[in-house]
C-alpha cells in the first residue's frame, strides 16, 4: 500500500468493514471504533496498519468511589 493510498479498518469482532478509512501513516491512540453491523464499539490503538485491541475493566469489577 502506498503512503498515500487509504484501507478500511476491520472490525476486530465480526472482521466487517467500518465506517472509517485510515492511510498508510495514521496512527490512532484509544479510538472507540464501532462497527455498524454488529453493533459494537471497541477501544482500539493503531499504528502502521496494525490494529491492537484494548481492554478496559468492567465497570461491575471496579471498586466503588468513596467520596
Amino acid at each position: 500500500m502506498n503512503k498515500n493510498e487509504v484501507g478500511w479498518i476491520l472490525c476486530p469482532i465480526c472482521g466487517n468493514k467500518t465506517r472509517t478509512k485510515v492511510r498508510c501513516d495514521t496512527v490512532l491512540e484509544n479510538f472507540p471504533l464501532f462497527c455498524p453491523k454488529c453493533k459494537q464499539e471497541t477501544i482500539i490503538s493503531l499504528i502502521k496498519q496494525n490494529i491492537s485491541v484494548i481492554k478496559e475493566p468492567d465497570a461491575t469489577d471496579a471498586e466503588p468511589m468513596n467520596l
